[in-house]
């Protein structure tokens, strides 16, 4: 785990799971500008560093790197012991695997590898699983908490080729529905954003847009989407909804 610098947020915790250069680095920025102190995770450590300096300077707010790896459970636990040593975990939000890329070419079913295809389930699913394990006893003590899961357009429709992608992202939108109905009367807030689209870099407002830029989706868009689930009153709030360019 490597600290950045910056004071510490009375607010508590916003854990992004699975950040990189894109949605989680645009989540955990929107929640560093909101006052969270943040934990960022991913499994290279080095770009992961490089990420939580340049949000911690940004923000002016705590931001901590911590690897993990979402495949592998011992590596799930390892790393939430370093997140909840740094105080209650408010927000998780799962961005791991969050779907195919635009260069994403499909693979025939018979070429697909048993391991790679348990593997994506991992990422997928099973590490959401374990991650949400982790905060949700902190939560269910506190009587609030929000836990967003970042689906695909493979989460509603199987699509040749992606056999992989698909079956996982269908687990994490089940075990979503489960989670909400289990947990939404504690007062956990528990939704399933499905981005339909390719994510594409983070828009620069007032420059002119190139088609494949617009037809992708904005990262800071998506992420201030994902605000203001964190703050819905309870008395509507959103269990799924999808979003797209």
């Amino acid at each position: 785990m490597r600290p950045m610098s910056g004071s510490a947020s009375p607010r508590g915790i916003a854990a992004i799971v699975g950040v990189g250069p894109r949605l989680g680095r645009s989540v955990a920025r929107k929640f560093a500008h909101e006052g969270y102190s943040v934990a960022i995770l991913a499994r290279d450590l080095g770009k992961l560093s490089w990420l939580a300096d340049e949000i911690a300077r940004e923000a002016k707010a705590q931001v901590f790197a911590i690897r993990i790896d979402c495949a592998d459970p011992k590596s799930v636990r390892e790393a939430f012991e370093g997140v909840l040593s740094l105080g209650s975990v408010e927000v998780l939000a799962y961005t791991a695997c969050e779907g195919p890329h635009a260069t994403c070419q499909p693979t025939r079913f018979t070429d697909v590898a048993v391991e790679s295809f348990v593997r994506s389930l991992a990422e997928s699913a099973v590490g959401a699983f374990h991650c949400a394990q982790q905060v949700i006893p902190g939560m269910l003590e506190r009587g609030r908490g929000t836990i967003i899961f970042t689906g695909s357009s493979a989460s509603i429709r199987g699509f040749a080729g992606y056999c992989e992608l698909s079956c996982g992202k269908f687990a994490l939108r089940g075990l979503a529905q489960c989670l909400a109905r289990e947990f939404q009367s504690s007062g956990i807030h528990i939704a399933h954003v499905i981005i339909d689209g390719v994510v594409g870099a983070p828009r620069i407002h007032g420059s002119s847009k190139g088609e494949q830029e617009t037809a992708s989706l904005d990262p800071d868009a998506v992420a201030r989407t994902y605000w203001h689930i964190h703050v819905q009153e309870k008395g509507a709030w959103t269990q799924e909804m999808d979003l797209r360019a």
